[in-house]
């Protein structure tokens, strides 16, 4: 499958599911998506872009604290939940622009801040799109990542990107703390971690919400059911699995980059 086919295949998969994505608590919520607005530079002059913005969430975090937020998704029917969301909550500073973050639309240096939560592990080429994140913003502006995080443990991070496959194909890959620090800095960002945190999930929500196969969301049980100790752990699984009534965690982190000078 080429990169196109790819691409394709995202729009496909999120086209289905994009008002569940509306209406998940998971992703209207979350102390990751607080620490994100609150680690920003936000005041009533700045222009924020939301990459790969989903439904809309995290650029309604920070709509009440910014002159306007720009929401740019490679799906329109996510654009779509977006308008939505936005008349739902009574917000007026939020538009919505079609955008592969590989290839923004917008001009250099035109943005205080970018934001991506719970996207970047769909993105095709990371630097590319890293390196057109730092081109839009401002000299001084600040890029901040909230994602899913794969362990710097060889196992754990092969347990979590097999989950994470057959729940949905269309998923590229969990990077590593260590993976987006790197890339980040080799764009040009002073990267820190701001946050690391365990997401907790709810099974049948979690596979619900992508409309997972049942004969998919069935190996992921028996992936579960059958795994080390030390993973069972680190995914804090419970200790018996017969029904899809459980909860689970998967790892994630905040990150910050500042655009060098």
């Amino acid at each position: 499958m080429d990169k196109l086919d790819i691409k394709q295949h995202v729009q496909s998969r999120f086209s289905r599911v994009a008002a569940n994505y509306r209406s998940s608590a998971v992703h209207a919520a979350g102390a990751d998506l607080t620490l994100m607005v609150e680690h920003s530079p936000v005041n009533m002059n700045r222009i924020v872009l939301d990459a790969g913005c989903g439904a809309g969430h995290t650029a309604m975090a920070y709509a009440p604290f910014v002159k306007h937020v720009i929401a740019c998704d490679f799906t329109s029917d996510m654009l779509e939940q977006v308008a939505v969301l936005a008349q739902e909550r009574g917000i007026s500073n939020v538009t919505s622009q079609l955008a592969d973050v590989e290839e923004l639309p917008f001009p250099a240096a035109h943005f205080d801040i970018v934001a991506t939560r719970y996207s970047a592990h769909h993105w095709q080429r990371p630097e590319r799109a890293l390196a057109e994140c730092r081109r839009v913003l401002k000299g001084d502006g600040v890029f901040i990542i909230s994602d899913i995080m794969a362990s710097e443990a060889y196992a754990q991070d092969t347990f979590l990107q097999s989950l994470e496959l057959l729940r949905d194909p269309s998923h590229v890959r969990d990077y590593r703390i260590s993976e987006w620090l790197h890339m980040l800095r080799s764009v040009g960002f002073l990267a820190e971690v701001i946050h690391r945190f365990a997401l907790k999930l709810h099974f049948e929500t979690w596979i619900r919400r992508m409309q997972t196969p049942r004969q998919f969301a069935e190996s992921i049980k028996s992936l579960f059911a059958e795994a080390s100790e030390d993973i069972k752990r680190e995914f804090e699984l419970p200790a018996i699995i017969n029904s899809d009534d459980f909860d689970f965690c998967i790892p994630g982190a905040v990150i910050k980059g500042h655009a060098r000078k």
